[in-house]
Order: C-alpha cells, then sequence, then structure tokens
C-alpha cells in the first residue's frame, strides 16, 4: 500500500478523499473541528508538492437530496482558516457539484498547488449504493487518489472502494498514523494494556471487548455497556478479565468506587485503549466518571489510544487532546479495524 512519499504529485490532479463530516449548530456553525484539523497536513503536503488537490467528502445525511443546510460552504471557510499559503491569496475553490464535465473541465484548469473543494458526496445516491458509473465518474477528476478518511473506511461507498479501482492509489498522513497506531495496539503494545470501553451499542462493543479481551489484562466497562451485555444476554470471552462496575450516579455515570477501582487497574498499565464515554457527558453532572478516567490515564505514563465520537468531543472540551498519544478521528472504522484487523476502504488500495 502506497503512502504520499512513493508518488510525484508535481502538476498532478490528486483526488483526496477526507472526512470533514462534522456536528453544525443550527446556524450552520462547525461545533468541533477536530476531523478537519487532522488532514491539514496531508492537503499542505500535496499543495507544496505541486499537486493540483481535489478535495472530496460528505457531510450529514441528507440521503441523495440536496439540502442547502449540507453544502460544504463552512467547510470550504474552515479550511481557508487553517491554510496557511505562500502566496496568501491563494483560494480554496467551491465547487457547485462533486462530478459531472464542467467539474472534470474545472480541474484540468487549476494551477499546481490550487485547491478545489468538491460539494457533498451524499447529495448522490449513487456515493451510498457503491454505484460503479458514479465511481468512474469521481475517478474522472483525478489522476491520482488518496484516502485520508480513516472514519470512513469501514463503508462499502463509492468514493472509498470504487474509485480505488481506477486510479493509482495511496494513504494520506492522517490514515497512515491510524493504521500505524492502532496496529501498535493490537499486533506489539508494551503490557500490560488495559482497555476501557464505554458509551452505548453492546452488541458492537461485544466483538471489540472479545477481540482486546485476548490480549489485554483487563477490559473495564462503563454501566450502559454492561446493562446492555446483561439485558440481551451477550456471552462474553475471557470474563476473567471483564472490570464491571461496581457503583453508579443515577445510572448514567461510574460511582465513586468504581472510578476508584478503575483508578488502580489504570496506574498499572503500560498501554491503554480508551473507546466510549462512562457516563451520559453531554449532561455536565454526569461528566465526573469520564473526567476522573480520562486524569488517570494521562497520570499513568501509559502509551494511550482513545477514540470514538463522543469520547473525542469530551476531551477536546476538556481541552485534553495533546495529553493522549494517539486520538482516533475514527467511531466505528476504529472498532471495525481493531476487531477485524482490517476495513474495506483500506483493503480497496491494495
Amino acid at each position: 500500500m502506497k503512502t504520499l512519499k512513493d508518488f510525484n504529485f508535481e502538476n498532478k490532479r490528486v483526488l483526496v478523499r477526507c472526512d470533514f463530516n462534522v456536528p453544525l449548530s443550527e446556524k450552520g456553525e462547525i461545533l468541533d473541528d477536530f476531523r478537519i484539523k487532522r488532514t491539514i497536513p496531508t492537503i499542505s503536503y500535496l499543495v507544496k508538492q505541486g499537486a493540483k488537490v481535489i478535495l472530496m467528502c460528505h457531510l450529514g445525511r441528507p440521503d441523495g437530496k440536496v439540502i442547502e443546510g449540507q453544502k460544504l460552504t463552512p467547510i470550504q471557510h474552515k479550511l481557508m482558516e487553517y491554510l496557511d499559503y505562500n502566496p496568501p491569496a491563494t483560494h480554496i475553490y467551491m465547487a457547485p457539484d462533486c462530478i459531472g464535465e464542467e467539474i472534470e473541465k474545472r480541474t484540468y484548469q487549476m494551477q499546481p498547488g490550487g485547491i478545489l473543494l468538491l460539494e457533498n458526496l451524499r447529495f448522490h445516491k449513487e456515493e451510498k449504493e457503491n454505484d460503479d458509473n458514479f465511481a468512474q465518474g469521481l475517478a474522472k477528476l483525478g489522476d491520482i487518489y488518496i484516502n485520508d478518511a480513516f472514519a470512513n473506511s469501514h463503508r462499502s461507498h463509492a468514493s472509498m472502494v470504487g474509485v480505488p479501482k481506477y486510479l493509482p492509489s495511496g494513504i494520506g498522513f492522517l490514515l497512515e498514523k491510524e493504521i500505524k497506531m492502532l496496529a501498535k495496539i493490537m499486533e506489539n503494545p508494551a503490557k500490560p494494556l488495559i482497555a476501557i470501553i464505554g458509551g452505548v451499542k453492546a452488541e458492537t462493543k461485544a466483538r471489540l471487548i472479545n477481540k482486546i479481551s485476548e490480549i489485554g489484562a483487563w477490559v473495564l466497562i462503563g454501566g450502559l455497556i454492561d446493562k446492555g451485555i446483561k439485558e440481551k444476554n451477550i456471552q462474553l470471552k475471557n470474563t476473567q478479565k471483564i472490570v464491571e462496575p461496581v457503583d453508579d450516579i443515577e445510572g448514567k455515570d461510574i460511582g465513586p468506587k468504581t472510578i476508584e477501582l478503575f483508578q488502580e487497574k489504570i496506574a498499572s498499565a503500560k498501554t491503554i485503549f480508551w473507546a466510549g464515554p462512562l457516563g451520559k457527558v453531554e449532561e455536565e453532572r454526569f461528566q465526573k466518571g469520564s473526567a476522573e478516567i480520562a486524569q488517570a490515564i494521562i497520570e499513568s505514563g501509559a502509551f494511550s489510544v482513545v477514540g470514538g465520537g463522543e469520547t473525542v468531543k469530551f476531551i477536546n472540551q476538556m481541552n485534553l487532546t495533546e495529553k493522549f498519544d494517539h486520538v482516533s478521528t475514527g467511531g466505528g472504522a476504529m472498532l471495525d479495524f481493531i476487531a477485524d484487523g482490517k476495513l474495506v476502504g483500506i483493503e480497496a488500495l491494495k
């Protein structure tokens, strides 16, 4: 699988699949730009290499319809805010669509170092359907395809698995780092490895718990996961390694005894993997458990990887992001990669 350093991008049209699916306020303001920031190194590198950079992504779930509130204008503005060019007049142009002859013509007219942001891929139902004609239409916009959208790499969509069939392909810096860091957790972690699994979706998380308990010393699970596993009678493997909560706060956060129990386990770790908050963190009074555990992970000095949308949003709010060794952009993609060891979007590049 090729990385950015394996290509000569000069004067080439480079089609980059990004993950800019960020939360927006009712006014259309970006509430959390973490995923955008993480893609900036790839875009900056391509610009410096003299590529014609064509960015594509989706936003929200428009289900094949054009929805005004899910157009990518806020993404365009945020990218211009983050990308510092020489000359400063360099602009990010917003395409009126993501496919078609006019867009293709525009890609050829671009100057080296220029950036074109395609409109929301999911305005076309063919994207989610992995329609081959749609994939070929996207492929006409580039000479090289780069996947830098780890968080979407578990989806068999046209821009993820269709386009690589028609273009020389590789991975961006974000995706390269995600693979490296998550592989380190599963293949060669410093031991003991402690996993902390919170959030909801017991069936999905059960696969993850079973996989990581094979190599981990302990798997600490949150109250809602524990409740879901018991209610649905899900049978876990390696139950001797599972540490359940011993108390809670109104069923919406782990209690003080559980915090102390988890802290004790975390203190012994050399590697820590955390996916999913341990309480209903959108409410301030149920944030204590997750905040205490985040601090315990940082203080442990262990190699730490954290991921999942709600968890990442929480640690961003707490200004703790830089305290962890790796913060994954993926939610479902991260869980699938840990549980299965591969993702369809990455396999397509091979």
